[in-house]
């Protein structure tokens, strides 16, 4: 891959929550191409973060796309409310959601021109995905455990990536412990 394909997007859960707009305008000046805002609702993941609200209020501060990473247990319940915030990319987990689940989602995407993102976690195989390939316009690879800011990149999943990239040519997303 070379260098300019590639899109840094700065996790807002790395964020200073007191200082958003700050933060925003401090990545964007940067040259981030996206901002990845993790949404995680205590059940599929420990964590609680934001909601669509939070959503909406970044859409009106910054120009930067953002990527709403959808760590819900139902996440066609309220991809209507992100879809409504603003949000460019909505990405949900293939552990939440069944294909039918997914082409539902896919319909109110590709309706208000946003991209769809499917998911995976660490331990789940690569090949659980697949059934979502046809309808993602991009795949995110969990490099992290979900849930929790902070942690090391797994190396473990880089055969994954590998893997995926031999059949799937559209964007591929690595989330978590990525560093210089």
């Amino acid at each position: 891959m070379r260098k300019k394909d590639l899109i840094i997007a700065p996790s807002l859960l790395s964020a200073d929550f007191s200082r958003l707009d700050e933060e925003m305008k401090a990545v964007q000046k940067a040259g981030a191409g996206m901002l990845h805002v993790d949404v995680m609702d205590g059940h599929f993941v420990p964590n609680i973060t934001i909601g669509a609200p939070v959503v909406a209020a970044l859409r009106k501060r910054t120009r930067l796309l953002l990527d709403v990473h959808l760590m819900i247990k139902d996440p066609l319940f309220f991809t209507d409310s992100f879809i409504a915030a603003g949000s460019d990319i909505i990405t949900v987990h293939a552990e939440t959601c069944t294909p039918g689940t997914v082409k539902k989602i896919k319909a109110k995407t590709k309706k208000h021109g946003i991209r769809l993102g499917v998911s995976i976690n660490p331990p789940t195989p690569v090949k659980k995905i697949f059934p979502f390939l046809d309808m993602a316009d991009m795949v995110l690879i969990m490099s992290v455990n979900p849930g929790f800011g902070g942690q090391s990149f797994i190396p473990e999943v880089l055969p994954k990536i590998r893997k995926l990239r031999q059949i799937y040519d559209r964007d591929i997303e690595i989330d978590g412990g990525i560093n210089d």
